[in-house]
């Protein structure tokens, strides 16, 4: 198996040719016919007992060529593409098979996709870039004890007023359009929090101001956009019923709360741990934004040809990954487009920018670490097996098999790229 010519047809696309010597194709199509042996019958043979010469008289020599070249193929072709030292993205296209017989072997023609072989980076060192604030206001500690108060509400039952905005009122619904009811329009002891935004526009606005054990109307109209077309834009009735109607009981704010929800024994100890936090993650924010800036001027800056293999590639991923945390929720990825009223193109679609940023992204900071003779050393690499294996509950060794360790190499070197830029920055 050998490479026979790689030509360039065009911008980051090669044409190229790979021949398998007759012995390697004959052993190929031995193999074919072993693995088809038990199967085949022939007239005057047992089920399995036809030789490989017998079969091939009845049915042509080339009976066992396409199984012989789907063996031969991957190792050829990657063998090729060795030779001609080729960055390939994507998997070969438009393929010919010139030759294939028992006597000359196998000629391939076929077309890859490389990498961009030409990337010119604009400017990179001493961009500048505005960092966010990072301090935290006494008003932002207090928004999020309050937060934390509401988190440890509980509900308790009102009986002496009507519903209000804010409270949870347990309700029985029934919805009709033109005097018919319609699917999924009814429900029975329904918890509705008031204000939560959960049912049609106008719903729960008109549910507050009604009390326990009372009954009434509510007028409301399908937003255009609905999902269910049968229902979308419809004036609708719904005949509705208050069981019960809670509203929130919040803990008092002080030292008794903090001992409850925290580790700490007074609610200015509490105070202070929650500005701790707050300003840590506000840094890692600005950090992040950043470095961000940073990226997208180089990527802004950067003039490449991509292929578009490499961005449907991301796409993709992306889109596999999405469907990877809709399963761990219980959620298929059909089921969830279906309720979102959604094609898998159009759903497709909405990665497509996304995925063209990353893979931008991507390529420019290898070009700065190849400009930049950016390494990853074994330490470092240890170093990230051990933060893995900690994150994941796992092994060093669980992690070195999961995750192959030129991919742990190129993360590090990407993350040391955008420390260069940074270090190499001017803060605007």
């Amino acid at each position: 198996m050998a490479l026979k010519s790689s030509n360039k047809a065009d911008t980051n696309l090669y044409e190229i040719e790979v021949t398998v010597d007759a012995e390697t194709f004959n052993d190929a199509c031995k193999k074919a016919y072993m693995k088809q042996r038990k199967s085949i019958q022939l007239p005057g043979f047992r089920k399995g007992k036809a030789t490989q010469g017998m079969v091939e008289k009845v049915y042509g020599e080339g009976v066992f060529f396409e199984d012989a070249l789907e063996i031969v193929y991957p190792d050829a072709v990657m063998s090729a593409i060795d030779e001609a030292g080729l960055k390939t993205v994507g998997s070969p296209f438009d393929l010919e098979v010139p030759v294939m017989s028992k006597s000359e072997g196998v000629e391939m023609k076929m077309k890859v996709y490389v990498y961009p072989e030409e990337i010119k980076l604009g400017k990179y060192k001493g961009l500048k870039a505005t960092k966010m604030p990072t301090d935290v206001s006494d008003e932002e500690v207090e928004e999020e004890l309050k937060n934390m108060a509401d988190r440890n509400s509980r509900l308790i039952t009102v009986t002496d007023r009507a519903a209000q905005m804010g409270d949870t009122a347990e309700i029985d619904f029934e919805g009709f359009v033109d005097g018919v009811a319609f699917d999924g329009g009814k429900g029975e002891n329904y918890p509705l929090e008031l204000g939560s935004g959960s049912f049609i526009p106008g719903f729960e606005e008109q549910v507050a101001g009604h009390s326990t054990d009372e009954e009434f109307d509510v007028n409301v109209t399908f937003p255009e956009e609905y999902q269910a077309d049968n229902l979308a834009g419809k004036e609708a009735v719904f005949k509705c019923k208050i069981h019960e109607i809670k509203t929130k009981e919040l803990p008092e704010i002080d030292d008794e709360f903090a001992k409850d929800v925290s580790e700490f024994d007074t609610i200015d100890e509490l105070k202070a741990d929650i500005k701790k936090q707050m300003e840590e993650k506000k840094q890692q924010n600005a950090d992040r934004d950043y470095e961000n800036q940073l990226v997208d001027q180089v990527v802004d800056k950067m003039k490449v040809e991509i292929p578009e293999v490499m961005i449907s590639a991301r796409t993709d991923e992306m889109i596999n990954e999405y469907s990877y945390r809709l399963q761990m929720q219980g959620i298929d990825l059909n089921t969830y487009l279906s309720y979102l009223g959604q094609d898998m193109e159009t759903f497709k679609e909405s990665f497509k920018e996304g995925a063209e940023k990353q893979v931008k992204t991507s390529i420019a900071l290898n070009k700065i670490i190849e400009k930049e003779k950016i390494e990853a050393t074994d330490e470092e690499i240890e170093a990230e097996v051990a933060k893995l294996a900690e994150q994941y509950g796992m092994d060093a060794e669980q992690i070195k098999a999961a995750v192959p360790q030129d991919q742990i190499a190129n993360d590090i070197k990407s993350q040391k790229a955008v420390d260069f830029l940074v270090e190499n920055a001017v803060e605007a």
